[in-house]
């Protein structure tokens, strides 16, 4: 049985994990949401009375904040994906195991990137 904890996180790591998680995943759909809010909301922001050039730039500058809001809503996006696949690897045990190496993460780097799935020595190869 000791072997076997050599191979994968306890229960109780996993536990913990699990709840980092879905802790990430309620902030994330927050964000995303407010993401999602403002690119979809024109709102006119009272430059009607305002000098023609304002406005131009004014429409300019909301077409980029648009698209800017719309890439970061991407990335959020599939930073949620990739959580929910961290937790369905919670779920059948295999989370935190390097799909490179076989070994396991480290604690702290699956701490500040919970959906980890490459150890640092598997990510340096990549280089």
């Amino acid at each position: 049985m000791a072997q076997d904890l050599n191979v994968r996180y306890s229960d109780k790591d996993l536990a913990e994990f699990k709840s980092l998680i879905e802790d990430k995943i309620e902030k994330a759909n927050g964000h995303l949401n407010l993401l999602k809010s403002s690119y979809m909301n024109d709102g006119d922001n009272g430059t009607d009375d305002t000098s023609p050039t304002f406005k131009a730039f004014e429409e300019g500058s909301q077409t980029m904040s648009k698209e800017a809001n719309t890439q970061l809503a991407i990335r959020q996006e599939k930073f949620i994906r990739d959580l929910k696949n961290a937790l369905l690897r919670i779920e059948n045990k295999t989370y935190g195991i390097c799909r490179v190496t076989g070994k396991l993460i480290n604690k702290e780097r699956l701490k500040l990137v919970p959906h980890a799935t490459l150890s640092i020595e598997a990510k340096n190869m990549q280089k």
